[in-house]
């Protein structure tokens, strides 16, 4: 994308635009709407109002075309940052494929220099019996191959048993090292390949946040104005969802604990009658959360402790993190090693309903699993949002949901 202006409707007819657009973002701009009409409403319909009007509905347009564009291009640099960590995560293992092999070339070389320090000795030992020229030995060592050097002008039997083991020793120690230094020279190249598509990964991430930066920039001030109370209204419809949802819970709750109860006092009635089985009937059922919520709220407290610290894609922590960085810290800190990537993160554990959710589970999003978060309860989650944004708690209600995981 250049740095001019997209037609607005071939802005709102993209299917990324038509995500951001519709749903919360409708909502808000619906809102928007009913309120600018009713400030408008008492007023005399001069033609400097009509004006007026007009700008601001030009204004919260364009502002809502630019929310849409760049919601998209953060998605799509979302996925970009997926395959970057996905990108990084297989460099870093070839760059130790390549050191283990290179220091066994290395090793290898050790010993054909050793070897062929033995073989010197032999060429010392002739040279100093007197029997002048260039000893065997010695020409075997400036040979190409041992090998054919003694098949060509020489027999091995000619040789002792102790130099004919030296012989077989320093061939197949070279035969080694070129096998050695051949399979590290592929490894190197095979790296070379894994850090060019780590760069491009990278270059791809960094453009389309240029892009978004570029887009936000060319909002007027009164475009800017119209895009904040978008997103305020937006923020208020997710908090009304979650509010909503937390009411739902606490109304299941309730039921629960009603039938509960109830099948506790049936239970005792039966009990009465049944004293020796009294112990074990009255054994509570197994809680369903169990070491489950243990690691869940070990998980949250880690992300608790996070808010507040910026994103930056590719990002594990200590100091920053991307969305997945930040829910693989999560569990790590709780004792479980999950993914690095989204797309790894959705496939562990077990994938769960929303009547299901429990805390500590986690929320991926978008049909190309872009983005993920960590369920905190009543509708909320923590994340590493996006670009220019913070960790923090926000409604699982944001962005269209794909699916819902419990990694442990």
């Amino acid at each position: 994308m250049g740095s001019h202006r997209k037609p607005r409707t071939g802005i709102l007819e993209s299917p990324a635009a038509r995500r951001g657009a519709v749903g919360v973002g409708a909502v808000a701009l619906a809102s928007a709407s009913l309120l600018t009409s009713t400030a408008y409403a008492d007023d005399e319909d001069t033609p400097a109002i009509e004006e007026q009007r007009q700008r601001a509905d030009e204004a919260r347009e364009r502002a809502l075309e630019v929310r849409a564009e760049v919601d998209a291009l953060y998605q799509e640099a979302g996925v970009a940052t997926q395959r970057y960590n996905e990108a990084e995560e297989a460099t870093d293992e070839q760059q130790a494929v390549a050191d283990d092999l290179m220091d066994e070339a290395a090793a290898a070389s050790d010993r054909v220099n050793e070897a062929r320090r033995t073989l010197g000795t032999f060429a010392a030992a002739q040279y100093r019996s007197g029997s002048g020229g260039l000893s065997e030995t010695a020409a075997l060592m400036l040979a190409p191959d041992a090998r054919s050097f003694f098949d060509t002008n020489h027999a091995l039997d000619r040789l002792t048993d102790v130099q004919q083991r030296a012989v077989a020793d320093y061939t197949e120690r070279q035969e080694e090292a070129a096998a050695q230094r051949a399979e590290a020279t592929e490894a190197l190249a095979e790296l070379e390949e894994r850090e060019a598509e780590l760069a491009g990964e990278k270059a791809t991430v960094q453009e389309k946040l240029a892009e978004a930066r570029a887009l936000m920039d060319q909002l007027t001030a009164e475009e800017q104005v119209e895009l904040e109370e978008l997103e305020r209204l937006e923020r208020e419809e997710a908090e009304r969802l979650a509010e909503q949802a937390r009411l739902e819970r606490e109304q299941r709750e309730r039921e629960e604990a009603e039938r509960a109860a109830q099948e506790a006092a049936e239970e005792a009635a039966r009990q009465e009658q049944e004293e020796q089985e009294q112990a074990e009937q009255e054994t509570p059922p197994a809680d369903s959360g169990g070491s489950y919520a243990t690691q869940a709220e070990a998980a949250i407290a880690f992300a608790e402790q996070q808010l507040g610290k910026p994103y930056v894609w590719g990002a594990t922590g200590p100091n920053s993190y991307d969305c997945s960085g930040l829910t693989q810290a999560a569990w790590r800190a709780a004792g479980v090693e999950i993914p690095r990537v989204t797309w790894d993160q959705v496939n562990i554990g077990t994938t769960v309903s929303r009547d299901e959710l429990l805390p500590g589970d986690l929320v991926f999003f978008y049909d190309d699993i872009s983005h993920v978060g960590l369920y905190t309860g009543d509708g909320m989650m923590i994340h590493a949002p996006k670009p220019g944004d913070i960790v923090k708690y926000e409604s699982i209600d944001v962005m269209p949901i794909y699916s819902y995981v419990r990694p442990a």
